[in-house]
């Protein structure tokens, strides 16, 4: 951070920082805890139901920032929201640390719940520090991104380490310190921010508001003592089969709404057209990518040598997840200059294009991953080598697709549907992240003998929807109308 921007950029990185290093380090152990056999200190939950569970849990984390965002510009306001979003995240960590069945899946909802109410009051405030926009506010969120990976590649490091070589719950109470340590340095900073989001947008019914919040949480609260006293069991594969259709009707339903009852201008509808493109690429890359904390995690613990050559110690198997966040710190900036280069020669590739790179590459990633599945499956566990490709491909194609899809929709929604329309595209990672756990059902367990043909169908559908998108792009660009 330097003195052209906010001191309160500071207190926001390091906020960010904690909460993704106890988000991300918790993320790490959730599989692996949930399919070691009890003897191992684990659940001994089969890993197609593990795989359901992590998937649920993922996508929660995004359908909660649309409750979260309403509560923050409603009722408390996007500063007292990370502060009460912290607490809750915290509480959840520690829940999880407790060796009980029941308290693993609250801790899971609460960090799911207060994930959505910190996350999106974040962005909210790094915008109003930069009121007037322009470069500067980009480079403030540019810098702010990096606080996300920093947390992102620290937390695996630590949690992973105590999880898997010390004790599963003790790495969960490592996530849950790490964002104690990230409320502290919160409050004791928090008036670098100002007025910056202190008090909540005006509201036409404050009263209404907070019933409707006391109601939804005196309804979280209940369902969270029926779970506990055994009068109500989950059954996560079929809640998640279940959520998939929910996510697509929503989804299907607010398409239905825009094109025929928003009142849109041919123009406006064309752009709409794009966006539940974006929607659909959005779903369909992070259920491949999001393989990296389920199938692939599991593939990392059973089928990989994580021996430090020299040695008998064996690295954790958590360990993997460093990889995205590490490359992203590393890549992040050069991909920024190679797009500004890019544009000033007048080859910048428009944002269609960009969008079919990333699923390109995502289909190679998972190219060499079915190679290396079935060289494990023939002779053994393999280097570590395959998944490093493997996270440096998808890696690469999350720099082509998330950060201009996420612009792009901003661009493209008429200025009144803003803010529905970055809801869609939320909801979009959401759907993904569940599909990513059904996915990882067909690749685990009793489908672990065919996993490189399953991987392999995933090169198919990825690779066939990214030349798609190539084949079109010319005409999705003349939809964006100056945006692609």
């Amino acid at each position: 951070m330097t003195s052209q921007h906010p001191p309160g950029l500071r207190t926001l990185f390091f906020t960010e920082m904690w909460e993704r290093l106890s988000y991300y380090g918790m993320r790490g152990l959730l599989v692996l805890y949930m399919t070691k056999s009890a003897a191992e200190g684990g659940l001994g939950i089969t890993d197609g139901t593990a795989a359901a569970i992590y998937g649920l849990y993922t996508a929660a984390v995004y359908l909660a920032a649309l409750p979260g965002g309403w509560i923050a510009d409603r009722v408390l306001g996007p500063q007292r929201s990370v502060w009460y979003g912290g607490i809750v995240i915290a509480l959840g960590h520690f829940t999880l640390a407790i060796p009980r069945q029941d308290t693993f899946f609250i801790g899971l909802a609460l960090v799911a719940l207060g994930s959505g109410l910190l996350k999106t009051s974040m962005s909210t405030l790094v915008g109003t520090l930069y009121p007037e926009g322009g470069a500067r506010r980009d480079a403030g969120f540019s810098i702010f991104y990096m606080g996300v990976n920093l947390g992102a590649f620290l937390g695996p490091f630590v949690c992973s380490f105590l999880g898997e070589k010390v004790d599963w719950h003790l790495g969960f109470a490592a996530a849950g310190i790490g964002m104690v340590f990230g409320l502290i340095q919160y409050k004791l900073t928090q008036d670098r921010l100002g007025g910056a989001g202190r008090v909540p947008h005006f509201s036409d019914h404050p009263a209404r508001d907070r019933t409707v919040l006391t109601v939804g949480l005196t309804a979280l609260v209940i369902a969270a003592g029926l779970l506990v006293s055994g009068m109500v069991t989950i059954q996560p594969e079929a809640l998640a089969e279940n959520t998939k259709w929910a996510i697509v009707g929503l989804a299907t339903l607010w398409f239905t709404w825009a094109f025929t009852l928003a009142g849109l201008q041919p123009d406006e509808k064309k752009r709409m057209i794009v966006i539940a493109v974006l929607f659909l690429c959005s779903a369909m890359f992070w259920a491949g990518f999001e393989q990296v904390g389920s199938s692939l995690s599991l593939f990392a613990d059973r089928f990989t040598i994580r021996r430090v050559i020299g040695t008998d110690w064996e690295f954790p198997a958590g360990w993997f997840l460093m990889v995205n966040a590490g490359l992203i710190i590393l890549l992040a900036p050069v991909a920024a200059i190679l797009w500004v280069r890019l544009a000033k020669q007048g080859r910048n590739p428009s944002l269609i294009t960009k969008m079919a790179l990333g699923l390109l590459l995502l289909a190679a990633g998972f190219g060499i991953i079915a190679i290396g599945a079935k060289r494990a499956l023939a002779t053994g566990q393999v280097w570590p080598t395959w998944l490093f490709a493997t996270y440096f491909l998808h890696t690469v194609g999350e720099l082509c697709l998330s950060p201009v899809g996420l612009s792009a929709v901003t661009k493209l929604a008429p200025q009144r549907l803003v803010g529905q329309a970055m809801g869609i595209w939320f909801l979009g990672t959401s759907l993904g992240n569940l599909l990513a756990g059904l996915f990882a059902r067909s690749v685990t367990g009793e489908n672990t003998a065919t996993m490189d043909q399953t991987f392999l169908g995933v090169v198919w559908i990825a690779g066939a929807a990214g030349l798609l998108l190539l084949l079109f792009s010319r005409l999705l660009g003349r939809l964006c109308r100056g945006v692609a």
